[in-house]
């Protein structure tokens, strides 16, 4: 499994933090939405309420979005059943950073 230091939201990670945060609203609708303060430390399960179909759904955004510079399904497949638990929005900005570069 790779190793990723967090980072903190910078400029480039703004940018994916917003279209991760696009794809949440898409996947959960705007209207559950609106009583949510997704953050970069944003846990799928915990914070989001997340089942397990929209993080399916989530992800095939985040492949199809990404696909060509990361292997996201790798990665999360190289995962535990408690670090997908665990996953945050800032753990898969720190991936996708660090496999774009």
């Amino acid at each position: 499994m790779d190793i990723i230091t967090t980072q903190p939201v910078s400029s480039g990670n703004s940018d994916v933090f917003d279209t991760l945060k696009g794809f949440i609203t898409e996947v959960i609708g705007e209207e559950f939405m609106e009583d949510l303060d997704i953050t970069p430390q944003s846990s799928f399960t915990k914070d989001l309420e997340m089942d397990s179909i929209e993080i399916v759904a989530f992800s095939e955004k985040v492949k199809t979005h990404f696909g060509e510079q990361i292997d996201f399904t790798g990665w999360l497949s190289s995962m535990d059943l408690d670090e997908l638990i665990a996953l945050n929005l800032d753990d898969i900005i720190s991936y996708i950073q660090h496999a774009r570069h």
